[in-house]
């Protein structure tokens, strides 16, 4: 599976599903804050199917990074 979401991306959607997902649990605390999980997997596993479906991809690197590849800047190895 190869990473598309490049490092700062990954940051904002983790900060973005932990606060949609913080709904369900204050504020109008309803069932649909779960979506919060998607963002959250997404920017934990770097990989969005979407993106690779439309050939996206946001890492700093031209060639998409795979996890067995070293010394890639956007995949954190």
């Amino acid at each position: 599976m190869k990473k598309n979401i490049g490092n700062a991306e990954r940051v904002v959607r983790i900060l973005a599903g932990a606060a949609i997902l913080s709904l369900a649990f204050v504020g109008p605390q309803s069932p649909w804050a779960y979506l919060g999980l998607v963002p959250i997997a997404t920017g934990l596993t770097g990989w969005c199917p979407p993106y690779q479906l439309l050939g996206i991809n946001t890492c700093k690197k031209k060639a998409a990074c795979d996890s067995d590849k070293k010394g890639c800047g956007c995949c954190g190895s």
